[in-house]
């Protein structure tokens, strides 16, 4: 299919899984994963009327969003990928939501750059559902202590984000995100990718990110599984 087709198939899905779903969110968007896409394949996307997109590292998107968002400025790009706390200057000026935040010292390198440039974007925490070593996002446990703090500092959180492990059953990590969102009073939920998606639509993901159902599979040394 081309990618105009392919997105016109996840959305006709996403919008399937929530009527069958018995209490979805009040609606769902799609963040179309862009990493290891060309300018022109985003172009596509762009000329189907896909305007949510996602990249994984800040340095990559800085070679392909300034000029799209400035021809498109109805374009909302998100960081789905872990940031670097030395990226954070970058990352706020490009960014409009990052999805990653994990730790005190990222979100106080937010509030420090919000002081100098009086920006910030929109932040979801990433919440390390399946306690990987390997990956990114705040452990559950610790999870309460780091949205006091980014409260404390009034940084714009909006919700919470998870990759659980590619092993697992999607359902429980999702399930128990949305418990969470509730909890702490926080509407959205960033969940689900190109292999569950739907699930993660009938436990309210308010944002699925979907990367190669859209542009078609990545090379193997490009892949990673974390992220789409």
């Amino acid at each position: 299919m081309t990618i105009s087709q392919s997105l016109a198939d996840i959305l006709a899905r996403i919008e399937a899984a929530r009527k069958a779903a018995i209490k979805p969110a009040s609606s769902t968007q799609l963040v179309a994963v862009s990493k290891t896409v060309p300018a022109e394949g985003i172009r596509a996307a762009l000329a189907a009327g896909q305007r949510l997109f996602g990249e994984n590292r800040v340095q990559e998107a800085q070679a392909k969003f300034p000029a799209l968002k400035s021809e498109f400025p109805d374009l909302e790009l998100h960081l789905i990928g872990p940031l670097q706390t030395n990226k954070v200057k970058d990352a706020v000026a490009l960014f409009d939501v990052i999805q990653t935040l994990d730790r005190v010292k990222l979100a106080d390198g937010f509030a420090a750059e919000r002081e100098k440039s009086g920006r910030c974007p929109r932040l979801f925490l990433q919440v390390n559902t399946g306690e990987e070593p390997q990956k990114a996002g705040v452990l559950p446990r610790d999870t309460a202590g780091l949205i006091a703090h980014a409260r404390k500092l009034e940084l714009p959180l909006e919700g919470l984000m998870c990759i659980p492990p590619a092993e697992d059953d999607a359902a429980p990590h999702f399930a128990f995100l949305a418990k969470l969102a509730r909890d702490h009073g926080l509407s959205n939920l960033s969940m689900g990718m190109s292999g569950d998606f739907e699930v993660a639509v009938k436990f309210g993901a308010t944002h699925v990110r979907v990367g190669t159902a859209i542009f078609g599979a990545r090379k193997a040394s490009e892949d990673q599984v974390t992220t789409t």
